[in-house]
């Protein structure tokens, strides 16, 4: 089909739905358009900013007839342009119905199955003030250096935050101790653009059902003026256990890095599921902690464990998931690729007098052999890869171990259902049970959790 529209013109458009990712979607004489900053039911004039073969990208500047289930929003630096959440002015019902359209639309469109078995969306227990970790950015402004995050589609701007709405309290007041502490030591923030400066970022985790908090200072290259001050204002907050320093020497805004411990514990802990899970600065877990327990139920569930299983763990991370099955299986092998997080999948294992659990450091797709080799064929395989998926590798030497089920714990509905639709064709496997859980409120994102059996 020929495209009716023409980059940088003005079309009006009437948003029918959200595709994942968030952007809303419509339609011209047939023909897709994708609009940022359209919600289902806007009517909008839009810009066109980009045509492709099928589809053209579109962005709104002005809201014509707005959606029925647009609210105002709560927080004002969604309004300022922060790049935190996409939804906040969406009716949270009309968010989860269209995140679970997005899951159901995908296994239709690129898996196949025209009546997919999905089960109703678990929506979030908490809407606001769910994350146990955030990370921040520092900025320059006129008092001196601030902490916010990324305006909406900007890398080069830092919107100053003084109070995010998906933090608790302590994480705001952690976060604008370390900002007023960073103006006291007239410390420049980094820019990003220049390559110059020395403030970078700030992480703060929190155990939510310990009450205990980490905090990570990424700074450039070179000493740490003002670490006994940082140290004494952070001591202020009973629930701080362990506060780290780390430098990133590289062009990369990233926090994974090696970090030096400024005082503390090198590590906090959480409680998921009655077991404890001992977290570091670099450790992956689930940042909505108690939407993760209802995950790990639901994965409990599809595994339909009974005591005899040998369980494989796939992408671990901490052990989270391995260790809550372990309870229920004869033995749970786990792979992760970051060795920091196999130490603390060790230490979670040991915490929790677990001895039917072990946890390997590699690449999924190249040890998972070895380890049939060592821990036998599996009766169940737990997957939960990152965005992209089961690599082709990955996949194969998964399918190829023949486990009677396999549940796949995904962050991306569309390679969810590619992946499906190849176990299925290629290897036997059909798609029994999938439901969505509403993990991130306000955000674009959406966890699904797959059973497959064997046929």
């Amino acid at each position: 089909m020929a495209a009716p529209v023409a980059k940088n013109e003005e079309v009006e458009l009437r948003i029918d739905s959200l595709a994942y990712g968030g952007n809303g979607v419509a339609r011209l004489n047939g023909f897709v358009v994708f609009v940022r900053r359209a919600l289902p039911g806007d009517t909008v004039r839009a810009r066109v900013t980009k045509v492709k073969r099928g589809y053209a990208e579109a962005t709104a500047t002005e809201v014509l007839a707005p959606s029925p289930e647009r609210i105002d929003a709560p927080c004002k630096h969604y309004y300022e342009g922060c790049g935190g959440c996409r939804f906040q002015d969406l009716r949270y019902e009309a968010q989860v119905a269209a995140k679970e359209a997005q899951v159901h639309d995908a296994f239709v469109r690129i898996g196949g199955i025209p009546e997919p078995p999905l089960e109703p969306i678990l929506p979030a227990e908490e809407q606001f003030h769910y994350r146990n970790k955030l990370e921040y950015s520092f900025t320059e402004t006129p008092k001196g250096a601030a902490l916010g995050f990324h305006r909406a589609g900007r890398w080069d701007e830092v919107l100053e935050v003084d109070r995010c709405w998906l933090t608790t309290d302590l994480g705001n007041g952690i976060r604008d101790t370390v900002r007023d502490w960073a103006q006291e030591e007239g410390l420049p923030p980094f820019d990003q653009e220049a390559q110059r400066g020395y403030l970078r970022h700030l992480v703060v985790r929190e155990g939510r059902n310990t009450g205990q908090a980490l905090v990570q200072l990424v700074t450039a290259p070179g000493d740490l003026q003002g670490a006994d001050r940082l140290v004494a204002a952070l001591r202020v907050f009973p629930e701080v256990r362990s506060i780290h320093w780390a430098v990133n020497d590289s062009p990369a805004e990233v926090t994974n890095l090696p970090t030096n411990l400024l005082w503390g514990e090198d590590a906090i802990e959480e409680e998921i599921l009655g077991l404890r899970f001992r977290v570091r600065p670099n450790a992956f877990l689930q940042t909505n902690t108690r939407m993760a327990e209802l995950l790990y139920d639901l994965a409990i569930e599809y595994a339909g464990l009974g005591g005899s299983e040998t369980v494989y763990d796939l992408y671990c991370g901490i052990g989270t998931i391995g260790l809550t099955l372990a309870r229920d299986a004869l033995t749970v092998w786990g792979v992760e690729v970051s060795e920091e997080s196999v130490a603390c999948a060790l230490e979670n294992a040991e915490l929790n007098d677990i001895s039917n659990a072990a946890f390997f450091a590699g690449e999924v797709g190249e040890v998972v052999e070895d380890l049939q080799g060592r821990a036998g064929r599996p009766d169940v395989v737990v997957v939960d890869p990152p965005r992209a998926g089961l690599s082709g590798k990955a996949l194969r030497r998964i399918a190829r171990l023949e486990a009677k089920r396999i549940v796949y714990v995904s962050c991306n509905p569309t390679t969810l259902a590619g992946n499906v639709k190849d176990l299925s064709e290629e290897w036997g496997y059909r798609l029994v049970r999938a439901r969505p859980v509403d993990m991130f409120p306000h955000t674009p994102h959406i966890e699904t959790v797959a059973l497959l059996d064997r046929i």
